[in-house]
């Protein structure tokens, strides 16, 4: 069962569909296993959004690799960075609207490029990726082939057998 996977699923439970404590699911005498899958940015970069980031960061520390997650989404960051950027690049327009007012520009109204936000945007994306990349081996090859996940709320124990949980309810739970 991939970690991305755990990263949705609740318990089944009748009452503790109201309760926040039913999710995430804990994991317990869970045995982990490693697939190689191809590398896919684009796949990533739009599944992020819809990970809940606490919950991933709770099971991450759970199973002892809390050190692949950042504090923050990288998706969360990079958006307020573009909220910032465009702020930035408003405000800039603003400027050179009232510096044209006051100086006529004789180059026909080039703008120069600026080598360190390039250099800066560069690194941005470096890093970036080499998160992503983190997240793809936690998210998407990490799996668990054996164990339990656990309601935080009622206890329930949905045993993993072969990589395959199993959610069916006692009929006295449904």
């Amino acid at each position: 069962m991939k970690l991305l996977t755990t990263n949705f699923l609740t318990c089944a439970v009748k009452t503790c569909k109201t309760s926040p404590e039913s999710y995430p699911l804990h994991f317990r005498d869970a045995s982990l296993q490693k697939t190689e899958i191809e590398f896919n940015p684009l796949f990533m970069r739009n599944i992020l959004p819809r990970v809940n980031w606490e919950a991933l960061k709770t099971t991450a520390q759970e199973l002892g690799l809390s050190k692949l997650v950042p504090d923050k989404n990288p998706i969360d960051v990079n958006d307020s960075a573009a909220e910032i950027e465009v702020e930035r690049n408003r405000q800039n327009e603003q400027e050179e609207e009232e510096d044209e007012d006051e100086v006529m520009d004789l180059e026909g109204g080039q703008e120069s490029s600026d080598p360190t936000t390039t250099a800066t945007s560069e690194a941005d994306n470096v890093v970036g990726e080499e998160v992503l990349k983190n997240l793809h081996g936690l998210l998407l090859e990490t799996g668990v082939t054996e164990g339990k996940l656990v309601c935080g709320n009622c206890g329930f124990e949905y045993p993993i057998k072969d990589g395959v949980g199993n959610f069916l309810l006692p009929a006295h739970l449904v």
